[in-house]
């Protein structure tokens, strides 16, 4: 069976993970498990010493205040996690998935990711995390790592679920696209949906050769396919075809570059995840 991990905290963007979870494990028969792992600064009693030149008594004193408040707030992130995994629970059980389990983690996203992902299909996560209100622009801060570091395929959520009905696969012809083809052609979530091959740039016969192939797998698998090829970098291409044409969700390959390279020259994956208002699936 489909198996699907959706990653949630206290975000807007959580409420979108779980509708987007629900509309995939409805049309896959999948089953769902919500995740929030709460960071080693939650779960710690750690604390800084702000003592300074306090004398002992005093100073003893401070610091059995702030391990009390660190305990405190670790109580309260705990309650808040559970909270948040119930209600998200509600939610998608209210939308039919009767498969619904929960994992509260402590200490790293990753680490928790890696302990699940071997028997998971698909992971889920919102573009942008609880800070998503004063910082429109940025991607999550959890996003890139766990894209980097996932060896599944991630979908990453627009702010606000809408069905999807059509959508764009960013075609360039490279393993992570062709392995992208092969896991749609043989998913029950993209039967009887509309998808459009897009490469930008010129193509050689070798490419054009990979795309018809690639437009002949989706067609024997059950679904409308269809190919273009236009002019212009890839950044601008996919995203002025996706609004034009009101594209539903894009999918693509994930990070061609190392990071240091990215840094010099930019990432493609990164401009189109943060500037698309849809959802992006992404394969490694």
């Amino acid at each position: 069976m489909t198996h699907l991990i959706a990653l949630i905290d206290g975000s807007v963007y959580s409420h979108s993970v779980c509708d987007h979870a629900a509309w995939i494990a409805g049309r896959a028969g999948a089953s769902v498990d919500l995740m929030h792992v709460l960071g080693r600064r939650h779960a710690s009693g750690e604390n800084a010493d702000f003592s300074g030149n306090l004398q002992l008594g005093a100073r003893s004193a401070l610091l059995q205040e702030l391990a009390d408040l660190d305990e405190q707030k670790a109580k309260l992130a705990l309650k808040h996690g559970r909270l948040l995994l119930a209600e998200a629970k509600a939610q998608l059980e209210s939308q039919g998935i009767a498969e619904v389990g929960t994992k509260l983690r402590h200490g790293d996203l990753i680490e928790a990711i890696a302990e699940f992902e071997k028997d998971t299909n698909l992971i889920i996560i919102g573009k942008r995390g609880e800070a998503a209100d004063f910082a429109k622009m940025h991607l999550g801060s959890n996003l890139e790592r766990v894209v980097r570091a996932a060896t599944k395929p991630i979908m990453v959520t627009s702010r606000a679920f809408k069905p999807i009905e059509k959508f764009v696969i960013a075609f360039d012809g490279g393993p992570s696209v062709m392995k992208a083809i092969d896991h749609i052609a043989q998913s029950k979530v993209f039967k009887g949906l509309s998808c459009l091959l897009l490469s930008a740039g010129e193509l050689n016969n070798d490419a054009r050769q990979t795309l018809e192939d690639a437009v002949a797998i989706l067609q024997n698998a059950g679904i409308d396919t269809e190919s273009a090829i236009e002019k212009g970098n890839a950044e601008t291409v996919i995203k002025t075809r996706i609004e034009k044409d009101g594209y539903d969700l894009l999918v693509m390959g994930a990070y061609g570059h190392s990071r240091i390279r990215n840094l010099i020259i930019g990432s493609t994956t990164t401009e189109m995840v943060r500037s698309c208002h849809v959802p992006v699936m992404l394969f490694r």
